[in-house]
């Protein structure tokens, strides 16, 4: 076995590595994956003494000290997880970490048995990501070390047929946290970057069982008749590897809910033959009426299941279930030159939040669901991986089935030298041959990964810059090879000389802009194109997250406290961009539960009005991606729930926004439009305009009839300009039964947002003069009546909330939320509306569906609370 000083070991330290005892055993069948996930052990080499003897010589050893953990893991994760670091996120405790600790190797460490296994199996080791660097060793046997064995996004595989044992074997694994100018992870401007830099074995590990031959990367792509979308043809292709030092005769055999077939591979000694079957091999593979995988609001995201396998003697080799969809993605330029995209043939307006994993790696399947569950209430249909997220496939697996597109591809965290950490161009970091080669190989990786997901649509292969030619030419020619989904080389506006233009924007704003904004802007982020990360800066998280956040010495009046949990960056370190306009919009707050109400109906306002100018200026629009969609620790930025999953005023206005069928208000020419993204015409329907003074009086009132072509926003009003002082627009959407099918409600100024372009950043564009809503302090106390009722559903709980205003004038900025016998507000709930106003007299029936059931709703209250509501709290009686 060759050594060297990367990898040497101590005969004590590896004793102790070796013969370290843990307490239970995996379950575990000899057949296809078995996850390697519980049972670990973690601790520093810096922490390890050596002992005398061996394991040889039955050496006892002492555990104390050894963290308990599970994989994937990070170490500040694991560290975490054992009670280390206890309020963390509390004011800047962060600081206090010792970064030196990382700066030594640390070790994981588990044990496991494969009883019963035979001559005629193999079985390969399996190691989906490690950060960033590893020695691999078992059975007291170095498989791998760290000069082969690096790279965040690289996946490693090793056959350790031959080193396992009938009892127990041991497996530890040294890590080597990335460094400076190493391709890793990293959370650029989102957040304080993790002491560890996210060192650890971030992605599954896992042995795979299988006879001499095994079935390696199945790619199921399929081609679909956009015109009649009644047929579907597929292509399967597959690597077949024979592992054996024979000659082997069998079949490659598949069976899903619509076809099945059988196919002869004859396979050399050692040979690896790649499979491509076809329509024209197998008339099995072209699909009548296919079931069609859609995003959502636009159809059911159906899914199918294949179980290929390889025979050989009557015997299974190898066998792999695979989920996929049938669908059709293509990319298309509109009028404009704007990059667009197609779902099954129909044009789909990307609307999407910028995803991040927790900054510790420590979200679980179930905090996955909830997210993504929340990204369909919202009524959006993508989500932006950039970093390529996820502990495992889960995340992938989730936006399959609920409907959500997934734009997944590199960070800018390898383009620019601060985050890098070595010079880059305008090309970013990736410069030599062997950086070149590390990142093709990484691309390659992750497309095997997840390519059978119908959701991903879009590969990304720069954020803020383009790949150098020469790479990009060796990633294309890769895609070309593997897959058949298009690329962007950047997600900026950007004329690569391999791909030609983007068709895409990265223009900013990050920072606040007002709702007119949008309409306004025609050069840098307003509504045209696709703009593929943007939003109107701070999202302030509710009271219960907030005292998570800021010791209660710092809470008010905000001070650099709040600040160091703003963005770790100049242009986003503080509130004073979004503080500022608040000041002279909402006037000036005296106290935080003034501040916290005000920063709430401000953000609820800028974040509709983005969401709805995209979808007004269809198709001069083709995607809308909120930077972000949450946040990987409690912030101020760029959040639509917060860390704790709590969501937000803004959340609420995303999914008001967003509703497939609703009326939007144009602050840039005062029209009402008709936005329709179902793919279904609602035709005899009627449009509903009310305009009330600041007192509840009606000023006008309009019905007109309307009929809405699906996939389609047009003009049908024209509003008269306020004039001065401030109004409320009420607009409602009736069906030909008259029933209301949207509703969507706005507070207008006759002092318009005035913004001084000239001095416009890449991050935001400054408003010279805000709107005025100060005016909106002195509404009149509001009255509102409330009764409530619990339905039952299965699988959940409905809580059905009558709300009456028994005022004359309006009830503004009304917030609903459900708290159980603790006092901590129940999560997750889908309300159907919140943060919702009420016109004098009004009666509305909102419903909040609670997955779960009884067992949540039981003993909780509800607290209605608003602008110029008294706070009521009530009892939900089963």
């Amino acid at each position: 076995m060759k050594t060297n000083r990367a990898f040497q070991m101590t005969t004590g330290l590896l004793a102790i590595l070796l013969a370290l005892s843990c307490s239970r055993s995996p379950q575990m069948t000899l057949a296809g994956k078995i996850l390697l996930s519980d049972n670990w052990r973690v601790q520093s080499s810096e922490n390890i003494s050596a002992v005398p003897g061996s394991v040889v010589s039955g050496s006892v050893i002492d555990i104390t000290g050894w963290y308990p953990a599970r994989v994937p893991s990070t170490i500040m994760g694991v560290l975490t997880e054992n009670g280390l670091y206890k309020d963390l996120f509390l004011g800047d405790s962060i600081k206090n970490i010792d970064h030196r600790q990382f700066e030594k190797s640390w070790w994981y460490r588990t044990e496991f048995t494969l009883p019963g296994a035979n001559e005629d199996q193999r079985v390969m080791l399996n190691f989906d990501g490690i950060s960033y660097y590893a020695n691999v060793w078992l059975n007291s046997v170095l498989i791998a070390s760290r000069d082969s064995v690096y790279g965040t996004f690289r996946r490693f595989e090793f056959d350790v047929t031959n080193l396992l044992k009938d009892s127990v074997n041991i497996l530890a694994v040294e890590i080597f946290k990335q460094k400076p100018g190493d391709f890793g992870h990293g959370f650029v401007d989102w957040n304080p970057a993790p002491p560890d830099n996210s060192m650890g074995l971030w992605r599954e590990v896992y042995l795979q069982i299988t006879g001499d031959v095994a079935i390696k990367n199945t790619f199921i792509s399929s081609d679909v008749n956009t015109e009649t979308l009644d047929e579907a043809s597929l292509t399967i292709t597959a690597d077949v590897v024979n592992y054996s030092n024979s000659a082997v005769n069998g079949e490659v055999t598949g069976k899903s809910e619509d076809f099945e077939f059988a196919v002869p591979v004859h396979l050399k000694a050692g040979e690896i033959k790649q499979v491509k079957l076809t329509p024209d091999d197998i008339k099995a593979l072209r699909i009548s009426h296919p079931r069609l995988w859609w995003c959502n609001n636009l159809g059911e995201p159906n899914l199918y299941n294949l179980n290929i396998q390889y025979v050989t003697n009557s015997m299974v080799s190898d066998s792999r279930d695979i989920t996929f969809g049938i669908r059709e993605i293509e990319a298309y330029n509109n009028a404009a030159g704007h990059r667009g995209f197609k779902l099954n043939g129909k044009e789909v307006l990307i609307k999407a939040g910028g995803w991040t994993d927790d900054i510790f790696f420590r979200d679980t399947d179930e905090s996955n669901e909830i997210q993504v569950q929340y990204v369909k209430h919202m009524n959006l249909n993508t989500i932006r991986f950039e970093n390529i997220w996820g502990k495992s496939q889960n995340i992938y697996d989730l936006c399959d089935r609920y409907g959500l597109l997934a734009m997944v591809g590199w960070s800018c965290q390898w383009e620019w030298e601060n985050y890098l950490g070595k010079e880059c161009d305008e090309f970013g970091g990736i410069k030599t041959e062997e950086d070149m080669d590390l990142m093709v190989k990484s691309l390659e990786n992750q497309i095997r990964y997840l390519q059978n997901h119908p959701s991903i649509f879009v590969w990304l292969l720069g954020s803020d810059m383009l790949p150098r030619p020469v790479l990009e030419k060796r990633y294309r020619e890769l895609i070309a090879a593997i897959d058949n989904r298009t690329y962007l080389g950047a997600a900026s506006d950007r004329n690569s000389e391999i791909s030609g233009p983007s068709g895409v924007k990265m223009r900013g704003p990050y920072n606040y802009v007002g709702p007119s904004y949008w309409y306004i802007d025609s050069v840098n982020g307003g509504a045209f194109g696709f703009n593929t990360e943007t939003g109107p800066g701070p999202q302030i998280p509710v009271m219960e997250t907030f005292v998570k956040m800021i010791p209660e010495k710092n809470r008010w009046p905000i001070d650099e406290i709040w600040n160091f949990h703003c963005n770790p960056s100049e242009s986003f370190g503080s509130l004073d961009i979004f503080n500022n306009v608040l000041y002279q919009r909402y006037g000036k707050p005296y106290t935080l539960e003034s501040y916290m109400l005000k920063a709430n109906v401000q953000a609820y306002e800028a974040m509709k009005g983005m969401f709805e100018a995209f979808r007004a200026n269809r198709p001069n629009t083709t995607g809308i991606v909120q930077w972000m969609l949450n946040s990987a620790w409690p912030s101020f930025y760029w959040q639509l729930y917060d860390y704790y999953l709590l969501p937000t005023s803004a959340y609420y206005a995303a999914r008001k926004a967003n509703a497939p069928l609703q009326l939007v208000y144009n602050y840039g020419n005062h029209s009402i439009y008709t936005v329709n993204e179902t793919l279904n015409s609602l035709d005899n329907a009627k449009a509903r305009i009310r305009l009330l003074d600041i007192q509840g009086r009606e000023i006008l009132t309009e019905e007109m009839a309307v009929n809405i072509e699906g996939n389609k926003s047009a003009v049908v009003y024209k509003l008269p300009p306020v004039s001065a002082g401030n109004v409320f627009l009420v607009l409602s959407l009736l069906d030909g039964q008259n029933n209301v099918v949207a509703d969507n409600f706005y507070w207008l100024s006759g002092k318009p947002d005035v913004y001084d372009w000239e001095k416009t950043e890449w991050f935001y564009t400054p408003i010279q003069s805000s709107a005025d809503f100060k005016p909106l302090n002195y509404l009149s106390l509001a009255e509102v009546g409330l009764t409530q009722k619990v339905l039952s559903k299965e699988n959940e709980m409905v809580v059905e909330i009558t709300l009456t205003n028994k005022s004359k004038g309006m009830a503004f900025f009304i917030n609903l939320t459900l708290k159980n016998s603790f006092n901590q507000t129940i999560f997750p709930v889908f309300w159907e509306d919140n943060y919702l106003s009420l016109q004098p007299g009004e009666t509305r029936t909102i419903q909040c569906t609670v997955p779960g059931g009884p067992t949540l709703v039981n003993d909780c209250t509800l607290t209605l609370s608003g602008w110029n509501v008294k706070e009521q709290i009530t009892n939900i009686a089963l």
